[in-house]
C-alpha cells in the first residue's frame, strides 16, 4: 500500500504577495499545470472523517489519493489510476482500487457511494532546498482563482521554522488556510 506522511504549512497570499515570493525565491519562471478532480458522498461522510478524496492529473498521469488526519500531519494513501480507470470515475462508474477501498472501508464508507462534484486547476511552482520543498500555487475553481504558499518538510520543527520565517521576511499576514478540496466544496451551491 502506497502510503505518507504529509507535513505542511499552508498560507494564501494576495496576488501582489505571490508574485513578490515568485520574483525573489529561486522559483522556477514556468510552473506545472495539474488538475484535482474531488469526490465526496452525497451526505458528505468524508467530511465527516475529515478526510478528502482526488484524482490529480499530472503529465499525463492520474493518481487517486484518500488525504486523512494523523498525530504527525496528514496520512495520504495513494493507487495509480489509467487515464481510462479517472474518466471512469469522472463518470460515475467508480473502480475500485485497493489501497483506497481499503481505507474507506475502514471508515464504513462504501466505494460506490462516491460521486464526483468538479475540478480545480492548478499552476505550481516549486523548489527543493535540502529537507524542504517550497510551492507556490495560483489555483482556479468555480469562477474563483487564489494564490498560495505552502512549505513541505520532513521534520516538524524545520518546517515550521522556515514557514515562519518566510511569512515574518515577506511582511506576509499568517491567514486561517483551509486545503484545497474545503476552498472548492466552500465555491459550490447546492
Amino acid at each position: 500500500m502506497a502510503q505518507e506522511i504529509e507535513r505542511e504549512w499552508k498560507n494564501l497570499l494576495t496576488k501582489e504577495e505571490f508574485i513578490v515570493l515568485h520574483q525573489t525565491l529561486p522559483f522556477p519562471k514556468n510552473g506545472q499545470s495539474q488538475i484535482n478532480y474531488y469526490f465526496e458522498t452525497n451526505d458528505f461522510q468524508l467530511k465527516q472523517h475529515a478526510s478528502a478524496l482526488r484524482i490529480r492529473e499530472k503529465n499525463g498521469t492520474y493518481q487517486l489519493t484518500l488525504k486523512q488526519p494523523h498525530p504527525e500531519g496528514i496520512l495520504e494513501t495513494h493507487d495509480a489510476l489509467t487515464k481510462k480507470e479517472a474518466m471512469c470515475w469522472m463518470d460515475g462508474h467508480i473502480i475500485p482500487k485497493p489501497a483506497i477501498a481499503n481505507e474507506l472501508n475502514k471508515m464504513n464508507i462504501p466505494i460506490d457511494s462516491l460521486i464526483y462534484y468538479g475540478k480545480l486547476t492548478t499552476v505550481r511552482y516549486e523548489y527543493k532546498e535540502e529537507d524542504l520543498i517550497f510551492v507556490l500555487d495560483h489555483s482556479t475553481y468555480n469562477r474563483h482563482e487564489d494564490y498560495e504558499l505552502e512549505i513541505e518538510a520532513s521534520y516538524h520543527e524545520i518546517g515550521m521554522k522556515t514557514f515562519e520565517q518566510i511569512l515574518t521576511r515577506y511582511n506576509i499576514t499568517k491567514k486561517q488556510t483551509p486545503n484545497k478540496i474545503m476552498r472548492f466544496f466552500k465555491t459550490l451551491t447546492f
